[in-house]
């Protein structure tokens, strides 16, 4: 019941925004973009300011392209089983690869270990956004017919705000910057309001969702790979981590993260089955008031 607590009051939060949604119908996009272009950047430049820059975090990137790398394996490998078509496969894709670290991930850290993991989930969160907007461009370039060059693809990564708010970060601390404490408590307090704003977003984007028809082998793919494989390949691969307790947790907990809202995104932009993403975003976070607590019991929480 504890290990359910930890998640029951992100879940308040996600029905406090999806029931907001349903009876005032706000538009989700002006919100999305305050939280995208202020109060994330602001939160990750605080994040990278404060946190000595180790080899801790290098890898923490190699081993989630690692882990990025042993997922596609699998889910290509399913679709083969499954004879799925190309669009299938990046569709699923785009549910099994990318997990919700922001909305969902960070707070749960926060609530679990406190503020050293929530840190380590905010440089987690900017490292799935490189990859998000590199391989996961690719994927769902590649499910709509579509091409997309190594070029672009590397340029969409200067379109993450995040980015520039870790950049002026790890700036200011390896140039020994020192910013007043005023200062630096407005700019706190400021990115401080994204834990709770963007748990907000993701209820109201969950309400947006409708039913559809689908093949339920493929979201019983997603589910599966998703909700268990991932997780269960992260505990492997932290045995291998040369890094402190905390991180390897962090690291397992966010890679049991539901779908990423961001997938959804990439579906609709490129018309990749958008329906079955979307809808795969539900009911992973609804499975995960579940596994989350199952998987923080396994880590020894």
């Amino acid at each position: 019941m504890e290990l359910l607590m930890i998640v029951l009051p992100v879940f308040l939060i996600f029905g406090i925004g999806y029931a907001s949604q349903k009876l005032l119908k706000m538009d989700i996009k002006s919100i999305s973009a305050m939280s995208l272009y202020i109060l994330l950047p602001l939160l990750t430049f605080d994040t990278f300011y404060r946190n000595e820059l180790t080899v801790d975090y290098l890898f923490l990137f190699i081993f989630s392209v690692i882990i990025t790398v042993l997922l596609i394996g699998i889910t290509v490998l399913a679709g083969w089983f499954m004879k799925s078509t190309k669009e299938d496969v990046s569709a699923i894709l785009l549910g099994t690869l990318f997990p919700n670290s922001g909305n969902y991930g960070a707070p749960v850290m926060l609530f679990a270990l406190g503020a050293v993991a929530f840190d380590y989930a905010i440089v987690l969160m900017v490292l799935h956004g490189f990859i998000i907007s590199t391989v996961g461009i690719f994927i769902a370039s590649f499910g709509s017919g579509g091409t997309i060059s190594v070029k672009d693809a590397i340029l969409s990564i200067f379109r993450i705000p995040v980015i520039y708010g870790a950049a002026a970060g790890l700036l200011f601390q390896l140039g020994n910057v020192t910013i007043d404490d005023k200062l630096m408590e407005i700019l706190q307090m400021t990115g401080n309001a994204a834990i709770p704003v963007v748990m907000l977003i993701l209820g109201m984007q969950l309400a947006e969702i409708r039913k559809e028809n689908f093949e339920l082998r493929n979201i019983n793919a997603v589910v599966l790979i998703r909700m268990v494989v991932s997780p269960i390949v992260a505990m492997v691969l932290v045995m291998f981590m040369p890094v402190d307790e905390t991180m390897k947790m962090v690291f397992i907990i966010l890679n049991a993260m539901p779908v990423a809202a961001n997938s959804t995104m990439l579906a609709v932009q490129f018309n990749v089955k958008p329906n079955l993403v979307s809808f795969s975003t539900l009911v992973t976070t609804l499975l995960s008031l579940l596994t989350i607590p199952f998987f923080l019991y396994l880590i020894g929480i």
